[in-house]
């Protein structure tokens, strides 16, 4: 069974900085994409950041420029490292794993950013 362990989230003020981590256990076949989404209160959930094996990165527009996205030495660990926050990056972030045919899920990081 495969988990995903995320850590990182927290309060910060505008324009702080964050850095969340995410790595998963058990047996994980052929990891493709490892990423990031997020779900702000009353909005649909949505891509933040992925990275596939080869390196290709894909951001949202809203976060490019201030977030990195990082795959660890460790084959099985993903961070994003989030600069420049702002209270409309404040959600819930989940850590986000397709591997094997399967997408797999974190059960997610809150980020508060106060203005």
């Amino acid at each position: 069974q495969v988990q995903l362990a995320e850590s990182g989230g927290g309060l910060v003020q505008a324009g702080g900085s964050l850095r969340l981590s995410c790595a998963a256990s058990g047996t994980i076949f052929s990891i493709n994409t490892m990423g990031w989404y997020r779900q702000a209160p009353g909005k649909q959930r949505e891509l933040v950041a992925t990275i596939v094996p080869g390196g290709r990165i894909n951001y949202v527009d809203s976060v490019k420029g201030r977030f990195t996205i990082s795959r660890g030495n460790a084959k099985n660990t993903v961070s994003l490292q989030m600069n420049g926050l702002k209270p409309e990056d404040t959600a819930v972030y989940y850590c986000y794993i397709y591997a094997g045919y399967t997408n797999y899920w974190g059960t997610g990081t809150l980020v508060t950013v106060s203005s």
